[in-house]
């Protein structure tokens, strides 16, 4: 069977960076058959209406983030995989393009230099931009999951929704939240089951200032599918708060801890 691991919503500058450090080592030594990141690889906070009218909006950044983006996770996975890696556009991704054409549309509309498969250098380092409902394994496609409004706060309740509408199994980010969601229809035994799979995020939570402190029902992780000539095994991998995680029965990422369980600076003995 193939193996295909899918990432979403890193949101960097604000990634977790040891989870996200683990995932590309773990992308590096498991060696599946693809990689697809399904958007939000960029927070872009300047050009948010988070930050419309304040100092943030003024300062930009939108070069600084991309560069970063490219040094710490576009070039990295890269360099351990030389495989297939595509990528979506989630709607963070499109805020450095739509800003434009917004605010400056005799310029926005004209430009390329502002768009993601150019700012994130996707072409010189193997990367491929993929359009929205991406078919990458038999009865699934990919999708970001801001192309179509509804969010349902269940996680795998929105992914399914979608799946439902479309006629075939999604696989989304976009929510933050990780789960598997079947939908089946049919009668007399002749049934179908569709998925809705959202796959988490890789983000550190306490860097997203527009939460101020609070709770969100969200979940760290990624997906993993296993691909074969009829259909597609979904798998979803959470990341623990340590940053490390377990693929068939491996733990990746395991963090040294003292006898009560702290986390330990120097080799334990």
């Amino acid at each position: 069977m193939k193996r295909v691991v899918v990432v979403s919503d890193i949101q960097m500058p604000f990634e977790d960076k040891r989870a996200l450090k683990n995932v590309i080592q773990f992308i590096g030594e498991y060696q599946p058959d693809e990689v697809i990141q399904i958007g939000d690889c960029v927070d872009y906070p300047a050009p948010s209406r988070w930050s419309a009218g304040t100092r943030a909006e003024f300062e930009g950044g939108v070069l600084r983030d991309s560069q970063y983006s490219v040094d710490n996770f576009i070039k990295p996975v890269s360099e351990v995989f030389s495989g297939p890696k595509k990528i979506l556009k989630g709607n963070h991704d499109e805020r450095p393009e739509k800003y434009l054409t917004s605010r400056a549309p005799a310029l926005g509309y004209e430009d390329t230099a502002y768009r993601m498969e150019n700012l994130l250098q996707l072409k010189e380092h193997g990367w491929e931009l993929v359009e929205p409902y991406y078919d990458f394994a038999p009865g699934w496609v990919a999708i970001h999951g801001h192309e179509s409004p509804g969010m349902n706060q269940v996680p795998g309740a929105t992914a399914r929704l979608k799946a439902v509408k479309a006629g075939t199994s999604i696989v989304m980010g976009h929510t933050h939240r990780l789960a598997v969601s079947p939908h089946t229809t049919g009668h007399n035994g002749k049934l179908k089951t569709i998925y809705g799979f959202e796959v988490g995020h890789l983000m550190d939570v306490r860097k997203a200032g527009y939460l101020k402190n609070g709770p969100a029902n969200w979940q760290k992780g990624f997906g993993l599918f296993y691909v074969g000539k009829y259909n597609a095994t979904p798998q979803a991998i959470p990341v623990e708060d340590d940053g490390s995680f377990v693929v068939e029965g491996q733990r990746y990422g395991k963090i040294k801890r003292g006898p009560k369980g702290q986390f330990a600076q120097k080799e334990v003995r």
